[in-house]
């Protein structure tokens, strides 16, 4: 058995790998800041429900059934209790169309795109830490007792 058999190691794993690509994407952005037409490109949010949905969310399931469980779903015992809201808002501008735009029809903003990757760092960051603690205390788990 190892580390990524462990879901929260294997969460861990998925979340610095969005964070590089995250990272990587951003590095692009910045890399065609003067390239006329350029549009900047980011990944959607690397977001909880996205790898409890995933198609390899029962993965690390270890039971005695056949199959492993599918995704997580929500139950509702009424239609009305969950229902989805919908927000159109006017006030959304135009996709690829803003202020930061420049005549040359690239809109790349560097301020924009420098808190990006200042943002993808400092999570990435985070995610390593919280993989070495939880490493620590594993080992200390696994330790000979002293006595």
């Amino acid at each position: 058995m190892g580390p990524d058999d462990i879901p929260l190691f294997s969460m861990l794993k998925s979340r610095m790998g969005y964070l590089s690509e995250r990272q990587r994407v951003v590095a692009q952005n910045v890399a065609n800041s003067n390239t006329p037409g350029y549009a900047p490109r980011d990944l959607k949010p690397f977001t909880f429900k996205a790898a409890v949905d995933a198609p390899d969310a029962g993965s690390a399931y270890r039971g005695g059934a056949a199959t492993p469980p599918g995704p997580v779903r929500m139950l509702s015992t009424t239609n009305g209790h969950l229902a989805p809201t919908t927000t159109n808002s006017i006030w959304k501008s135009p996709q690829g169309m803003d202020s930061e735009t420049t005549l040359d029809g690239n809109s790349v903003s560097l301020e924009d795109q420098m808190l990006k990757m200042t943002e993808a760092r400092t999570n990435y960051d985070a995610a390593i830490g919280f993989y070495q603690k939880s490493m620590n205390l594993l080992r200390m788990a696994a330790r000979k007792p002293n006595g």
